[in-house]
């Protein structure tokens, strides 16, 4: 359906031919983006001839897949009035600011949690609308912001600031042992994604606990001395909030709440915390192909840690650095950076006061994504060596990254010429992607199957391939 304008769209044509896109060629990205989110959408030419030239307004989630669309081709957020389509139910820009000041980065924050149950609750609902519309130069200004100044100088919230969670009443006094009850809930949630993937229900709380727990502490008054404690646990659960959109395909959720911890974690004055958040967003960009940035958010949260987080974290922030460099084909860079993280590794002690959310980070995680990184350079041998040691580690308590270690140690034994290998190891792969509710471990086995094409005649390879049939199935 569609409700029509009082003439022409003059600005859609504009940006239209600013962006060198037919009108065929837009139906077809936005058919496209609205099946990636359960949409069936027949947009042709025709319905965008009567867009421009009439001013047709088109209704639902479309106006914001039209801009997601052509940002998409022209590397940057295109907002609606850009294309005349403002009129149209407006996609909020929540999630998406880093405020200066303390007390609008705490309305920020809690504006996103609320926005995001709206959606869960209404059957996709903002996210929904917001398909495809991942930009990576969103993280410009966060990540800019924070180098510059990675804290701010107080956390306190007085009385006066405070607002009533129901509106009547005093506004809650937050003390140490409410935001006890918040990391709690983020090494709980921690451990359920490490083991059960983003996507399954116990993790799907963590935006719930954001709602409920987290945005009433934040409201309300406290101290300094709690206000830095609070917003570092809120921004851990922030962070993995956004972590499990990730796994689970929902990239411009993932990058609204990205962009809120990394907001929180610099009002909690915790420079590690903040890295941690960049090393996140660094793995995102890299995974949507854009390897350069990546690697300067990477770098990002390098530098600001130097002389400030622990041999174990350095080591992990070089390592995703090393990530970036791999995707973007740079050996020699990557090589440099991968170095970088095994002696910081090295010289890591049980001593030392790692953070509480570093606990994923091992020897076998180190070896697993230097594996990646091989993968990505095209060293099947060296992709193989890593991988052996990755797999040698103990798994009851990371399956989804088992998981991944198998998919990538097939892949290496398929560029080495071991078909049988190949599909022992995709196998083994599958059947640990069907216990999780990961999209990732899901993209990594259609991967694989792509890669098995040549030898579709095979007959393991079409066991495999009918193996993996429930799972490319299943609905993300």
């Amino acid at each position: 359906m569609s409700r029509e304008q009082r003439g022409p769209n003059e600005k859609l044509g504009t940006v239209l031919a600013l962006a060198g896109i037919s009108n065929a060629g837009l139906a077809r990205r936005v058919n496209d983006l609205g099946a990636q989110r359960g949409l069936t959408l027949r947009y042709d030419k025709t319905s965008v001839a009567r867009w421009v030239s009439k001013g047709m307004v088109p209704q639902g989630a479309a106006p914001h897949l039209i801009a997601a669309a052509i940002g998409s081709k022209l590397g940057r957020p295109v907002p609606l009035h850009e294309i005349g389509l403002a009129d149209a139910d407006p996609a909020p820009e929540v999630g998406l600011a880093f405020p200066r000041a303390v007390s609008e980065a705490v309305r920020s924050a809690t504006d996103l949690y609320r926005l995001d149950l709206a959606g869960r609750r209404g059957g996709g609902g903002i996210w929904q609308s917001l398909a495809g519309s991942f930009a990576v130069s969103a993280y410009a200004t966060p990540a800019s912001r924070w180098l510059i100044s990675p804290a701010d100088s107080s956390a306190g919230r007085d009385p006066g600031e405070a607002e009533s969670a129901g509106g009547d009443g005093p506004p809650q006094r937050v003390g140490h042992s409410d935001v006890t009850k918040l990391r709690e809930a983020a090494e709980d949630a921690r451990r359920w994604d490490s083991k059960y993937g983003g996507g399954d229900w116990r993790s799907s709380m963590v935006p719930e606990c954001l709602r409920v727990d987290a945005a009433p502490l934040l409201l309300g008054s406290y101290s300094d001395d709690v206000g830095r404690s609070l917003f570092g646990a809120t921004a851990e659960l922030t962070r993995l909030a956004g972590w499990m959109a990730f796994d689970t395909g929902q990239q411009e959720a993932a990058q609204r709440y990205y962009i809120q911890a990394l907001r929180l974690a610099r009002a909690a004055a915790d420079v590690p915390l903040g890295g941690y958040v960049l090393a996140s967003m660094s793995l995102q960009a890299t995974y949507r192909g854009f390897a350069d940035e990546g690697v300067d958010l990477a770098q990002a949260a390098v530098e600001r840690n130097r002389g400030l987080a622990t041999a174990r974290t350095m080591s992990f922030f070089r390592l995703v650095e090393a990530r970036a460099h791999a995707k973007a084909g740079d050996s020699h860079a990557a090589g440099a950076a991968l170095r970088a993280a095994e002696g910081w590794l090295e010289r890591s002690r049980a001593g030392d006061h790692d953070p509480s959310w570093l606990g994923f980070y091992s020897e076998g995680r180190f070896a697993a994504d230097a594996a990646e990184c091989y993968r990505d350079l095209k060293a099947p041998r060296q992709v193989r060596r890593f991988t052996e040691q990755a797999l040698s580690q103990p798994t009851e308590e990371f399956v989804r990254s088992h998981g991944l270690r198998l998919v990538v140690s097939a892949v290496a034994e398929l560029e080495s010429g071991n078909l049988d290998a190949a599909c022992a190891q995709g196998t083994r792969a599958v059947e640990v992607a069907g216990r999780i509710s990961s999209a990732r471990t899901t993209e990594y086995v259609r991967d694989l199957l792509h890669r098995l094409e040549p030898y579709g005649d095979e007959p393991r390879v079409a066991e495999l391939r009918e193996r993996a049939r429930p799972l490319l199935a299943a609905p993300a």
